[in-house]
């Protein structure tokens, strides 16, 4: 992959953010320091903050937030929000582009309305009894990493899965369950790095197999039919344009085996220490993780230019 943005952090004051007040925030600890030490090879001046919340301040010099707080406050839209107001360039999206990733309703509703294949799918307030169908999938649809996620197979889990997913909100998203190969891929600016298969150990990929070391394996890139990787990576892209993200982001996707897609997801501050699935594909196309920063930042200072 061609680099575009070598060089651009040589001696810039960069502040990295991290941490934040959600059920990720260990993970998004993880991913700052990571990144932080990308960030200083490639010669930024770098402060790191553990941010909970809107009550914090920048240090003076500050030109660059490189944002790596996942989930709640740092991906929903709010931190950008509050940096858009100061005028201070960030990582990432804007504040809307980041609002509507976060909300899985909200995704779902722009992948409908452009096309994107995607599951059927339905919501449920509190209080509601709807027909369910079983199999099916219960998500709480402003969490990431998996959390408040449940596949339900029977009446008699309703009622735990929908006390879990309401403690996060007064909607919870129900889909239709569809079984397929796990895919994820990366996406830089508008375009998409190699394909990434996830093999869960045993189950669906949820918190535990992402975070435990060994509950998964990964294949990079995927070994998919001819014609297949690119019908998944166009569907990758059609998901970012739907809501018209522009700077980088991962979205997870299913392959049933009659070639059927079920886009999923998108996130747009996903994993980012060296072994983390946007670096592996990266890796594979060219860029190690000290480039793929550089290359998130120019893009990112590239948008408030």
């Amino acid at each position: 992959m061609k680099r575009h943005y070598e060089g651009i952090l040589e001696n810039m004051s960069v502040t990295l953010v991290m941490g934040g007040p959600g059920k990720e925030r260990e993970v998004s600890l993880r991913s700052g320091a990571a990144v932080a030490g990308a960030l200083r090879k490639c010669g930024a001046r770098v402060n790191e903050m553990d941010v909970t919340g809107p009550g914090f301040r920048l240090p003076e010099d500050t030109r660059l937030v490189f944002n790596m707080i996942h989930g709640t406050f740092g991906e929903d839209g709010e931190l950008q929000a509050l940096l858009d107001g100061i005028g201070m360039a960030y990582t990432g999206e804007g504040a809307e582009g980041s609002r509507m990733a976060f909300d899985k309703i909200e995704t779902k509703v722009c992948f409908d309305r452009a096309g994107v294949p995607t599951s059927a799918w339905k919501i449920v307030h509190r209080g509601e009894s709807p027909d369910w169908k079983f199999p099916c999938v219960l998500k709480a649809p402003r969490q990431g990493s998996s959390v408040g996620v449940h596949i339900l197979r029977s009446p008699d889990e309703i009622p735990a899965a929908l006390g879990d997913c309401f403690q996060y909100g007064e909607r919870v998203l129900v889909e239709e369950f569809f079984t397929g190969r796990e895919l994820t891929i990366g996406i830089l600016g508008h375009q998409a790095l190699p394909v990434v298969e996830i093999v869960p150990n045993e189950g669906f990929y949820d918190y535990e197999h992402k975070y435990t070391k060994g509950a998964s394996e990964y294949h990079v890139p995927a070994q998919l039919a001819p014609g297949v990787t690119e019908n998944v990576q166009a569907a990758a892209l059609a998901a970012c344009r739907s809501l018209a993200l522009e700077i980088y982001s991962r979205v997870d996707i299913l392959l049933a085996s009659d070639g059927r897609l079920n886009v999923l997801e998108i996130n747009t501050i996903p994993g980012m220490t060296e072994t983390s699935l946007l670096p592996k594909a990266a890796s594979v196309a060219g860029l190690d993780f000290p480039a793929l920063c550089e290359e998130i930042a120019g893009l990112s200072l590239a948008r408030k230019k």
